[in-house]
């Protein structure tokens, strides 16, 4: 266990956190949330002991491993294979396996193993220093966006590995989806306070829009109170026989804690302007081709056609053609074959990563984004950058200066300027927190014209995928229907292949295979059956406690209202005893949908062969 107690941290004048405390127990799975700049790194930082903080204490058990992903790795060994085995234990130097099994679930080929680290791309060189602290086997493993670069192949496989991690974890990710796969609590930083909540962000979200609530509800009675004490305090304080009155609401008025009122926080809020299109299909490609080698083609054959308000993902692992593309579609670059065909009606909105480089430094946040339409107005721009997060003299800032996350919401800026009616989206929740990326997904689904994204984040695919462009096996298609859809009928092909070679490890013959299916499936419900009473009696109890709980807020704020102290003590102690019930139900809910859902992948792995 690992103990935080009364940590202090700030950089000059501006505090990051003030006197918070938390724990990290025992098997704990902590998805570390908060806004960008807002301290999570560096709260990384400090349990690794690589950042110093001004007061508290880091309790840290004696022979305790830490193992920290470091996003800028440095490598000395000749191979990837070699450098891996680096990361391994003492005692297990020639586990090789142990390696060539990591690395291979982040996408390294037998090939690729033998090659040295710096022949490979930076994704690639991230992958490696993931996979050197994986098989490390640290009793705490610290995760700082571990999901960027990785394509969507690659992060299923290591969402896969850390919910089974033994362990204890900490995980940074604007990835929602992953990180609610994953973890088992949520630790938040917000307004320089830390939080812990068990559950998923939705849980944590949730709770701190009610406190918040409850807490501006109750400030406002206070000063209602206050003032009305005050009143009475000024109309009788001459009259000699309401004296002791007086000085009764007098020492009332002195003990009543004056709370402050909650210092707003800018939202990343916007939506796309939609420029109306009558039409059925905005655009069309037929036999479509290209490649930068003439031997090896990314793109072959290809036609598809995007209709209004259609929503098309395209998906992949990285490097086999999805941002070509989109180049393609976008106009930015010219098929070898084929064509692309746009209704003369049509406007684009063109999101890239490498677009981030055309901004000028020198250029403030409001000039760029009024370099996008020259015929706007200063006030709408301001508007503009208002929802980007650039309000004030923030707007004024230069690109120079500016954070990547802070770019990417200049290029989204920029699009937003003008009318459109096709976006084109390439990785857009690159560098976006997991606010922006919530609100980036709201300002999609609201947009009125048809969206084609490139993306390798699951939360957004199943959110808004009808239609999908798939990369696989060296072959493009184009699969009509929902994501899930997807994953129900065809899959990853990568996750076949694994499963097909963990069954040749195995080598069982198929007859005992078969014997062993058999003895699985008359287990099956005698094992799951307890298991799947037992969830959904928690889960009844966890809805009973939390309507007790909403209906014991709802009292608290009425016991408020009416100034009624005793009842608000006892209902704060009611409360504070529902939500320790509450948390230990959800508890014990996760630990038996564990174990529900690994016991009835193992019987389904077993009844598949």
């Amino acid at each position: 266990m690992i103990r935080i107690e009364n940590l202090n941290k700030s950089f000059g004048s501006r505090v990051l956190f003030n006197s918070v405390d938390f724990k990290i127990n025992q098997k704990e799975r902590i998805g570390l949330v908060g806004r960008n700049g807002h301290g999570k790194t560096t709260l990384l930082r400090i349990i690794a002991g690589k950042e110093q903080y001004e007061k508290g204490v880091v309790a840290i058990p004696g022979n305790y491993k830490i193992g920290y992903v470091l996003q800028q790795p440095k490598f000395c060994r000749g191979s990837i294979l070699e450098e891996c085995m680096t990361g391994l234990p003492g005692h297990e130097r020639d586990s090789v396996w142990k390696a060539e099994k990591i690395l291979s679930g982040l996408g390294f080929s037998s090939e690729d193993m033998k090659k040295p680290p710096d022949k490979f791309s930076g994704g690639y060189q991230v992958r490696l220093s993931l996979a050197k602290t994986l098989v490390s086997e640290p009793d705490l493993l610290l995760l700082d966006e571990p999901t960027n670069y990785l394509d969507i192949t690659s992060i299923r496989w290591v969402e896969s590995f850390l919910k089974k991690w033994p362990r204890e974890l900490v995980l940074i990710s604007h990835n929602r989806s992953f990180m609610d796969h994953v973890i088992t609590h949520v630790v938040g930083i917000h307004r320089k306070k830390i939080r812990k909540v068990a559950g998923n962000t939705e849980k944590y979200y949730t709770q701190i829009a009610q406190d918040e609530e409850v807490y501006e509800k109750t400030r406002i009675n206070d000063e209602k109170r206050r003032r009305e004490i005050k009143k009475f305090v000024t109309r009788f304080r001459a009259k000699a026989r309401l004296a002791n009155l007086v000085q009764s609401r007098i020492k009332t008025l002195s003990k009543l804690e004056k709370k402050e009122k909650l210092e707003s926080i800018n939202n990343f809020e916007f939506s796309f302007i939609n420029k109306p299109f009558h039409g059925k299909f905005l655009m069309s490609a037929s036999n479509l081709s290209f490649s930068y080698d003439k031997n090896n083609d990314l793109i072959r054959d290809l036609d598809l056609s995007i209709g209004v308000r259609e929503r098309l993902c395209i998906i992949g692992k990285n490097g086999k053609g999805k941002s070509t593309l989109l180049k393609l579609l976008a106009g930015a670059l010219e098929p070898d074959q084929g064509e692309v065909v746009c209704h003369k009606a049509v406007s684009k909105g063109f999101f890239e990563q490498t677009n981030v480089k055309s901004l000028y430094d020198n250029n403030t946040v409001e000039q760029e984004i009024m370099l996008s339409n020259p015929e706007i107005d200063r006030q709408s721009v301001r508007n503009i950058c208002g929802a980007m997060m650039f309000s004030g003299d923030d707007a004024l800032k230069k690109i120079g200066v500016l954070s990547g996350g802070e770019k990417t919401r200049v290029m989204l800026g920029k699009i937003i300027a003008e009318p459109v009616n096709l976006l084109l989206l390439d990785e857009p929740t690159n560098h976006l927190d997991m606010e922006a990326c919530d609100s980036l997904l709201a300002a999609i689904d609201g947009f009125e014209g048809a969206v084609i994204m490139v993306t390798h984040n699951e939360m957004f695919l199943h959110a808004i995928a009808e239609k999908l462009v798939v990369f696989q096996n060296d072959r493009i298609k184009v699969f009509t229907g929902s994501y899930r859809d997807f994953l129900e009928t065809e899959g990853w092909e990568e996750e076949k292949t694994s499963f097909n070679n963990r069954s040749e490890e195995i080598k069982q013959t198929k007859k005992e295979i078969r014997k062993k299916r058999s003895e699985h499936i008359v287990k099956r419900s005698k094992i799951l059956t307890p298991l799947k009473k037992k969830m959904q009696k928690l889960e009844y109890e966890i809805e009973a406690s939390e309507k007790i709980l909403e209906n014991l807020n709802n009292d608290i704020i009425e016991a408020t209202r009416k100034k009624d102290g005793r009842k608000i003590s006892l209902l704060s102690q009611s409360i504070h005893g529902c939500r320790l019930k509450v948390d230990s139900l959800y508890d014990e809910l996760e630990k038996v949908s564990d174990d529900f859902d690994d016991l009835k992948n193992k019987f389904n792995n077993i009844e598949k062969l």
